[in-house]
């Protein structure tokens, strides 16, 4: 029996396109939000067809799930950029830059903002952004592991995910007070992700003589 032949990548055109549609949707939820949000609204700022946007994404929350992928993937790269070594005396001095770098991509990103910080009440994308906040916290515990020997940590959950989706309430919350994270609450959720992993993170981990080598899994 003949094997089935394995799925292909997207043409170069094609991921193009996506490009520009996920970059015009990006544009209209920074500047109106949800309610400007539509198959129609972002083929006209795209200025293609909207049945070439209905040809990738077959609705608004596909568009939206697409979108929250886009911007996962900043803050992966966040988590990918080199860190000074030298510079970290203890695992708190890393888990400040880390939030530091993610706090800087909402600062500047809006549709973030909307996507994972306002209340929308859209299921695809809250679904989306949990799995995605899982990956996250895979990389964010390779990235810790790297410069700090983590001590063994519970299977049954996700800790690194966890605490970056509290420390994000903190800052949901600020959005939805003020409509940016302010610097008291942007304090106040770097304080929650710290305290939550210093539940299962001694005050005191040695640092590692050197960090590992390939420690974080490459995207």
């Amino acid at each position: 029996m003949p094997r089935p032949s394995p799925q292909r990548k997207p043409r170069a055109s094609s991921q193009a396109r996506i490009a520009e549609i996920l970059a015009a949707a990006r544009e209209l939820l920074a500047e109106q939000g949800m309610s400007g949000l539509s198959i129609y609204a972002v083929a006209e700022r795209a200025a293609i067809p909207p049945s070439s946007v209905y040809h990738f994404f077959a609705s608004v929350p596909a568009l939206l799930e697409g979108l929250t992928g886009d911007i996962h993937a900043a803050f992966r790269a966040c988590l990918l950029e080199p860190v000074d070594h030298a510079a970290l005396n203890d695992w708190h001095d890393l888990s400040h830059l880390v939030e530091q770098r993610m706090l800087a991509i909402y600062a500047h990103d809006a549709a973030a903002r909307q996507l994972i910080l306002a209340q929308h009440g859209l299921t695809e994308v809250t679904r989306a952004d949990h799995q995605h906040d899982l990956e996250l916290g895979r990389l964010m515990q390779a990235l810790f592991n790297r410069h700090f020997p983590l001590p063994q940590l519970p299977t049954d959950i996700d800790v690194f995910a966890l605490a970056m989706e509290l420390g994000d309430r903190v800052y949901a919350r600020s959005v939805q007070l003020h409509g940016e994270i302010t610097p008291r609450l942007a304090a106040e959720g770097m304080r929650v992700f710290d305290a939550y992993l210093g539940l299962y993170l001694p005050a005191a981990l040695p640092k590692r003589p050197q960090p590992l080598a390939d420690a974080l899994p490459q995207h």
